[in-house]
């Protein structure tokens, strides 16, 4: 408890959604492949993102097998591997764009890299690099106690996923995993299945987002599939977040070499016009 006279500083992703409910509209949190296309834009872009709009900024780390992503992240994927990027740049990347934005950023990456780097050392050298939040696709709650004891040590917060073929009870354990901390989100996928641009979201959707609601007050934020200004004005209406990846990635990788992070901010900017 803080004493007489002195205030709780908010974490970083608590507030970004704050921020966004107190000025009624949905949080937006862009996707950025560090080393895609290459190092240097992939950081330019992550920066860029935030003076555009964006209220978090989800960092992917590349991995050689990303389960979770459809063919536009998996060839982001591949492209920073062959560009260089490991998890340890990425960290140094994510570290320069940290001095240059206030903007949160969350690492989206997978859990065995993190594993061989060393779990206590992974999260001291992520807060040093100003990371508020992880997501790790490919851990599950019940496996997760380690790495989110370690993170929430250096004040970073874990977020777990849910998804529409998750159960109640499911459910309920990543909302009770995600509320020892509570200063992060919940990770709705919106859809059974991997990562990529689509025309609509699912008709079951608001369904799903009420099951999720009913058991946490945690912020809800939704992903996968999610790439046009409708689609974040309709997340706008049931949760708190809209994450979009691929079709950013397409609008950034369509766009002339020198234009992209031109492009990448356009893009963000679209979205921001409907959002709320």
């Amino acid at each position: 408890m803080a004493k007489t006279g002195q205030t709780t500083k908010q974490a970083p992703i608590a507030a970004a959604f704050a921020r966004a409910k107190a000025e009624r509209r949905v949080a937006l949190i862009p996707y950025v492949m560090a080393g895609y296309p290459d190092e240097t834009t992939s950081e330019t872009l992550a920066i860029a993102l935030g003076q555009a709009g964006a209220d978090i900024i989800e960092l992917g780390i590349p991995f050689s097998d990303p389960l979770a992503d459809g063919a536009t992240i998996q060839h982001a994927s591949e492209r920073a591997l062959a560009n260089g990027m490991t998890l340890r740049k990425a960290l140094a990347l994510a570290r320069r764009v940290h001095q240059h934005s206030t903007t949160p950023l969350v690492l989206m990456g997978y859990y065995n890299p993190i594993f061989s780097y060393g779990i206590a050392l992974f999260c001291e050298d992520a807060a040093q690099a100003g990371i508020a939040g992880l997501i790790i696709p490919d851990l599950p709650p019940e496996e997760a106690e380690t790495l989110q004891s370690a993170a929430a040590s250096h004040a970073i917060e874990l977020i777990f996923l849910v998804t529409p073929t998750s159960t109640e009870a499911r459910i309920a354990q990543a909302a009770q995993m995600a509320g020892r901390t509570g200063g992060g989100f919940l990770y709705c996928v919106s859809l059974s299945g991997v990562t990529g641009a689509r025309d609509r979201l699912p008709d079951e959707l608001p369904a799903f987002i009420a099951r999720v609601r009913g058991q946490t007050t945690l912020p809800l934020a939704v992903g996968f599939g999610v790439s046009r200004a409708a689609h974040v004005a309709e997340i706008a209406r049931i949760a708190d977040g809209a994450v979009v990846a691929s079709a950013l990635l397409n609008a950034v990788d369509a766009a002339p070499t020198d234009e992209r992070v031109a492009a990448g901010g356009a893009f963000i900017r679209g979205l921001s016009a409907l959002r709320g």
